[in-house]
């Protein structure tokens, strides 16, 4: 991983000195608990940017609290609104918007580290910005990953950016992997790795019955607390599809490589299973504060609040393999990996509209996959040469999505 190789243990010099951090997605469930790990540790960290889009008012609790420099917002109307309630308020943070915002605040100079935890294709140019700009990159946004990953993980090479994830799976698998892994899996004598999901809501759900089921069950996950489409994604295992095709990129590693395994308990948050016969597990806590504390601090350690798990309370961990027919979402997302190009942009795009119908109430649960299935066999898969091919692939992608939902008359 490129942050074993920039870092080292004269790192530990500097372990007082005051990191300033961007937060892209500061009111979504992973930028909240970035500031609660931030707030327990203000002698380490100053919160230099706060960004959101439409939770707006939790956006202006937040710069209250946080105090940042700069705070980011989608629109010209939503900067006036907001940069008023802040100077009535007694604040000093300054508000700008949009996309030129969002990168301003993700490439300052003044930055060391940024959170980037926007959902979905919305936060790829930012990310981008952040680590052209060779910060420190603290990665829950996949779909950056997804969408343009050779793109990405060369800017990365070139900038000299550090790569950490705080996906609860990418970091368990980065904590279990040795420091010289960038050589290559089988040279640090890797066999696979290992995914691990909760199998979501509907794991035991019979399979005629989930047709009918509502968005509201489909956000109700049974062991995290996430965002409507992050939540929706799990309800489908598409979550593990895009995580799958991330961890190819993070992780140098082939499709054949990385393996997905239902783990209930959600206690083991990914494993590495090496040659030798020895396998490597992350345990903890369903709690996004571990990884994300992991990575803010890394490589040192520090509190998260996260309480100790209780392994007399667990009792006893199982393990199931995924059944791709009830969950066709994680079949399409291993077949757009092994396609490699612009499959993986179509399939995030597509997934994007029919996450959104269903949400909307426009297509039924298992009609997302037929969404899906329809982009991908109807759009080119190119290659991917610049960030313009990638996002000509999703806008693509995005049109039969829309067509199909109109076609079926939703």
């Amino acid at each position: 991983m490129y942050a074993h190789e920039r870092f080292s243990a004269t790192r530990e010099d500097a372990r007082y000195l005051l990191q300033t951090i961007s937060v892209l997605g500061a009111t979504g469930s992973v930028g909240v608990n970035v500031l609660n790990v931030i707030a327990r540790h203000p002698e380490r960290y100053k919160v230099f940017a706060l960004t959101g889009f439409s939770q707006l008012e939790h956006l202006k609790k937040q710069c209250l609290l946080h105090r940042p420099d700069y705070a980011v917002v989608p629109t010209p109307e939503a900067v006036k609104v907001l940069q008023q309630q802040l100077i009535d308020a007694g604040s000093l943070t300054q508000v700008v918007g949009g996309e030129s915002g969002l990168k301003f605040v993700a490439s300052h100079r003044d930055v060391d580290t940024v959170v980037a935890a926007i959902v979905g294709a919305a936060g790829l140019n930012a990310t981008l910005a952040a680590v052209e700009s060779g910060k420190k990159i603290l990665l829950a946004n996949k779909e950056a990953l997804v969408m343009s990953g050779a793109l990405f993980m060369q800017a990365v090479r070139t900038s000299g950016a550090v790569l950490l994830p705080i996906d609860s799976e990418h970091n368990a698998i980065f904590q279990c992997l040795p420091s010289h892994s960038r050589q290559g899996l089988t040279s640090a004598g890797v066999r696979r790795i290992m995914l691990t999901g909760s199998g979501g809501p509907f794991r035991q759900t019979p399979m005629d019955q989930l047709q009918d089921v509502t968005p509201d069950q489909a956000c109700a996950h049974p062991k995290w607390s996430m965002g409507r489409k992050i939540s929706v994604d799990s309800a489908t295992l598409m979550n593990k599809g895009l995580e799958l095709i991330e961890a190819c990129w993070l992780f140098d590693a082939k499709p054949s490589q990385v393996e997905v395994v239902i783990h209930p308990q959600s206690v083991i948050h990914s494993l590495v299973d090496y040659v030798d016969g020895s396998m490597l597990a992350q345990l903890g806590n369903p709690d996004m504060r571990t990884p994300i504390s992991h990575a803010l601090a890394w490589p040192q350690r520090i509190d998260s609040g996260v309480e100790p798990l209780d392994l007399f309370k667990v009792a006893r961990l199982n393990f199931e393999v995924p059944d791709e027919t009830r969950f066709p979402c994680l079949a399409l997302a291993r077949q757009v990996a092994n396609a490699g190009g612009t499959a993986p942009a179509l399939l995030n795009a597509a997934n994007e509209v029919a996450v959104q119908a269903f949400l909307a109430n426009q297509i039924g649960f298992t009609q997302i996959a037929d969404c899906i299935r329809h982009v991908l066999d109807n759009e080119p898969v190119g290659q991917v040469r610049d960030l313009y091919g990638v996002m000509e692939a999703d806008a693509n992608a995005r049109r039969w999505g829309k067509r199909w939902l109109r076609e079926n008359h939703l």
